[in-house]
C-alpha cells in the first residue's frame, strides 16, 4: 500500500525502514523474506525511489539485473517488488525520532504527528552533498553557484538549465555525468578541477563524460576565487602544492556564468545522531557489526548512511543485508554475534563492517587512501588476494568466507593494501 495519509497506516509495525530509495526498498524486501510481517517504508519524498529519479542515466543494475538499465527503471523494479509483497509505503512524511522503547514518531506537513511502534528499524535514509561552506571558497556570494546533484534535479526532472557556460569544481561521479548532461544540452563546459592529483569518479564516467566529449580533466588544480556581484562572471583556479594550498601566481581566470561542485558525499546521519549511536570519524557513519546492526539493539543501517557507495548494486545488496537481519531479529532467529574486529591498516581509509563472525560468510567493504598499481589486499595473517590496482574513487570488495578464519583465534585483524612483490 502506498499513502501520503499517516493516519491510514498500523499502530505497530515489526520493521520501519527510515527512506524510500534503493536502500530502503531493498532492506524492507530482506525483511519480509526473512519473515517479518507488517513492514513500512517511510519517505520524505513526494514518491519513492530516492536519488535514483533524477539519475536518468544508463549503468545501473549491472550487478544485480545482469542488465543495463536507468536510475528511474531501477528504481521501478524495486518498487513493483515491494508493492506485491504487501509492504505499507508512507511518502511525505518524516521520521523525527526512534526511541529506546522503539515508539517511532512520524511527521506529515498535511496530517501532524503520529506515533507508531517497532520491534525493529533499519536507517536507509541515503547521503547529502557537501556545498561551498564545507570547502570555505573565496569569493563572492553570486548567484550560479550550486551542486551537481542539485543541478541535476533542475535539468532532468524540471527542465532547467543552471547556465550557459560552466565550470565544475570536483570530479565525483555526479559532476562528471553533469559535465556530460549539460553538454548535450548545449552547455559549453570549460573543465572539470581535482584538487586532488588523481580523480575521484569511477574510470568508466572519466572515459564515457570527460574523454568522449573532449571536456578536460585538470588534476591537483582548484577555484581559488569566484568573480561576480549578482550572477557569477568568471572564477579563478589556481594549481595546488602538496599540502593542497593554492598557487595564486600561476592562477588563472575562466568566463562562466554556472560553478557546479561535485565535491563528495556526507551520510544523512542526523537521526542516527539523535539516538546517540556510535559513529565512524572516518565514513561519518553508523559503526555497524556483520549483520548491519548499530550500537542500539534492534536499529540497523545500510547504503550511503553507513558509508558512500560507487554502485546501487552493492547498495541494493548491503540492504538486503540489513533487512534480512532486521527480519531475524524480530522473528528470533538471527545467528551468534561477532567475534573479531577488522582494523584498518596500510593504504585502508575504512573497512564496512566494523566486525565480523568465523562462522558465516560476509562481505567486506573498504577504500584506499591513494591509487596502487600491482598490490596486494592482506587479511591478517591469513588471507591474502592479487589486485591488478586499487583508486581512492573506486570500493574494494572481498568476501571473506569461514575457511580462511579456521586458524585464527585472535580478536582482531588488521586489513592492509601493500605493493606486490615477487
Amino acid at each position: 500500500m502506498i499513502t501520503d495519509t499517516i493516519s491510514h497506516l498500523k499502530k505497530e509495525y515489526d520493521v520501519v525502514v527510515v527512506g524510500g530509495g534503493p536502500a530502503g526498498m531493498a532492506a524492507a524486501l530482506g525483511a519480509r523474506q526473512a519473515g517479518a510481517d507488517r513492514i513500512l517504508i517511510a519517505d520524505r519524498e513526494k514518491e519513492a525511489g530516492g536519488i535514483l529519479l533524477q539519475c536518468i542515466h544508463p549503468g545501473f543494475g549491472l550487478q544485480h539485473f545482469k542488465e543495463e538499465l536507468t536510475g528511474p527503471e531501477y528504481a521501478q523494479r524495486f518498487l513493483e517488488q515491494v508493492l506485491e509483497t504487501d509492504i505499507d509505503i508512507v511518502s511525505d512524511a518524516y521520521i523525527l525520532d526512534i526511541s529506546a522503547d522503539k515508539q517511532v514518531k512520524l511527521m506529515s506537513g498535511s496530517q501532524g504527528v503520529h506515533v507508531l511502534s517497532t520491534k525493529a528499524a533499519v536507517l536507509a535514509m541515503g547521503a547529502r552533498e557537501r556545498t561551498r561552506g564545507a570547502i570555505r571558497t573565496p569569493g563572492t556570494r553570486a548567484s550560479g553557484v550550486l551542486t551537481a546533484g542539485l543541478a541535476q534535479k533542475f535539468v532532468n526532472m524540471i527542465g532547467y538549465l543552471p547556465g550557459y557556460r560552466a565550470v565544475i569544481l570536483g570530479s565525483g561521479d555526479i559532476g562528471l555525468i553533469m559535465a556530460r548532461r549539460l553538454t548535450l544540452e548545449g552547455v559549453e563546459v570549460a573543465g572539470v578541477f581535482e584538487i586532488m592529483p588523481h580523480a575521484n569518479g569511477l574510470n568508466r564516467n572519466i572515459v564515457q563524460c570527460l574523454h568522449d566529449f573532449d571536456i578536460p580533466l585538470h588534476l591537483s588544480t582548484t577555484v581559488a576565487d569566484i568573480h561576480g556581484r549578482d550572477r557569477v562572471e568568471k572564477v579563478t583556479v589556481a594549481p595546488v602544492d602538496e599540502n593542497f594550498t593554492p598557487n595564486l601566481e600561476q592562477s588563472w581566470d575562466i568566463p562562466c556564468d554556472t560553478l557546479l561542485l561535485s565535491i563528495g558525499l556526507i551520510p544523512e546521519n542526523e537521526l542516527s545522531r539523535q539516538l546517540k549511536l556510535q559513529i565512524d570519524p572516518v565514513t561519518s557513519g553508523p559503526v555497524v557489526n556483520s549483520m548491519m546492526e548499530t550500537s542500539m539493539d534492534g536499529v540497523f543501517a545500510c547504503g550511503n548512511v553507513v558509508h558512500i557507495h560507487d554502485l546501487v548494486d552493492f547498495v541494493s545488496q548491503e540492504a538486503f543485508l540489513a533487512g534480512s537481519n532486521a527480519g531475524a531479529y524480530v522473528t528470533e532467529q538471527r545467528p551468534p554475534g561477532d567475534n573479531i574486529r577488522l582494523i584498518p591498516g596500510e593504504n585502508v581509509r575504512y573497512c564496512v563492517p566494523h566486525t565480523i563472525s568465523t562462522d558465516r560468510e560476509h562481505t567486506v567493504y573498504m577504500r584506499v587512501k591513494r591509487p596502487m598499481e600491482q598490490s596486494v589486499l592482506r587479511l591478517g595473517d591469513v588471507y591474502e588476494k592479487k589486485l591488478r590496482f586499487v583508486l581512492p574513487a573506486e570500493m574494494v570488495n572481498l568476501k571473506v568466507r569461514p575457511r580462511f578464519l579456521e586458524n585464527f583465534h585472535g580478536d582482531t585483524l588488521r586489513v592492509d593494501v601493500v605493493p606486490f612483490e615477487d
